[in-house]
């Protein structure tokens, strides 16, 4: 049996930090290659008018529910009621919640409904709009999508 020396000591010791190292810069290159970017470009002027904003969409009283089955993506938003509501200027456009890669922009019917092919995992659906008094609208909708569906 060889007999540990200092130079044994030392190449473990390399070794073991090398390792940590190297996972460590992986794991920084992984993260900074799927971080979408910015919400927006100045986030302390956005936060200067986010409660009001935010005020005043929760004062339209509408809930969005999205469902996904069988390739269609359908897009519900109601009111205080359960009547559907509409929205002008409706842009929708669905993706994984922590990548810009997969992102596609929804062109929905009148009913609210579009074609996609979405694989299986969790998205992210954002809905922006404008109430017929001009009240801003956003939603971010989370979704899981099943094949089993």
């Amino acid at each position: 049996m060889t007999e540990l020396r200092g130079r044994h000591v030392g190449a473990m010791f390399v070794a073991g930090f090398g390792i940590i190292i190297a996972v460590n810069i992986l794991l920084a290159v992984k993260a900074v290659g799927t971080f979408p970017g910015l919400e927006v470009a100045n986030s302390y002027v956005a936060s200067q008018s986010f409660d009001a904003r935010r005020k005043a969409q929760q004062a339209l009283g509408w809930t969005a529910r999205a469902q996904y089955r069988g390739g269609v993506l359908q897009l519900r938003v109601l009111d205080r009621d359960g009547n559907p509501v509409p929205i002008r200027d409706l842009t929708a456009h669905v993706g994984r919640p922590t990548e810009a890669r997969d992102d596609v922009a929804l062109a929905l019917d009148a009913k609210g409904r579009a074609a996609v092919d979405l694989a299986r995992g969790l998205w992210r659906l954002d809905v922006s709009g404008r109430a017929d008094d001009g009240t801003a609208y956003q939603r971010a909708i989370s979704l899981t999508v099943d094949p089993s569906w």
